[in-house]
């Protein structure tokens, strides 16, 4: 039996570790905002952050389950997934939501946005990683990353429905046919709606190009060692 591509090695330890205080540290930013202004404003962000730590959970999960149940467990943990997913890039929109404000200092909002938008995508880069190597594992190279390419477009398209409609994940089972409705419209009628294509393009173009990046960058260093 192979190991298991996601076992608790050095390098998986160490990840988790900067992931966990890389967190850690947008939450002090919430909370220390809290403190400064006496306002709730921006503590959403730490709901955010927990629905973008679901995606990395289940994929490491199933890294870690072994032979037969890790079969098993494939498909219907990969489509979880899938649906959570675009929750954790989704963080990178919060930008919206900067503006001046007279409680707390423009720059500390900055900080606080980004830091939680870079969580976002380590953390979505971190489980797409995951993932890619367990199709890679079964179908080779180029389904793998096929596989990865398909899920950021997705994501971007869940991005789009997020942000401007304002559906989330849980649409799913709350309200499907709402949900289903307005997919299905934006595919039946697609130049009728050119912001959903544009920010499903620009947004899908941006995260592979900076998860492809992120691959490289691990790629030359551990050659370079």
């Amino acid at each position: 039996m192979q190991p298991s591509a996601l076992s608790l090695s050095r390098p998986r330890l160490t990840l988790l570790f900067v992931l966990a205080l890389s967190v850690a540290l947008s939450v002090l930013l919430v909370a220390g905002r809290v403190v400064l202004s006496g306002r709730w404003h921006f503590v959403f962000m730490l709901w955010n952050l927990f629905l973008a730590l679901v995606p990395y959970g289940l994929s490491t999960l199933l890294g870690l389950a072994r032979g037969r149940l890790r079969a098993r467990l494939l498909l219907p943990v990969g489509a979880i997934w899938l649906l959570f997913f675009p929750n954790a890039p989704y963080i990178i929109t919060d930008l919206f939501h900067l503006d001046t404000r007279p409680d707390v200092p423009l720059w500390y909002d900055l900080a606080l946005i980004m830091s939680c938008a870079w969580n976002g995508l380590m953390l979505a880069y971190a489980s797409l990683s995951d993932m890619q190597q367990l199709v890679q594992r079964r179908l080779g190279f180029g389904a793998g990353w096929a596989f990865a390419t398909l899920a950021l477009m997705l994501s971007s398209f869940g991005i789009y429905l997020g942000r401007y409609l304002r559906f989330n994940s849980w649409y799913v089972v709350t309200n499907p046919l709402t949900l289903f409705y307005d997919i299905v419209d934006r595919f039946v009628h697609p130049f009728a709606y050119p912001r959903t294509w544009g920010v499903t393009v620009v947004f899908g173009v941006f995260l592979l190009v900076g998860y492809a990046t992120i691959r490289a960058l691990g790629r030359a260093q551990k050659e370079d060692l």
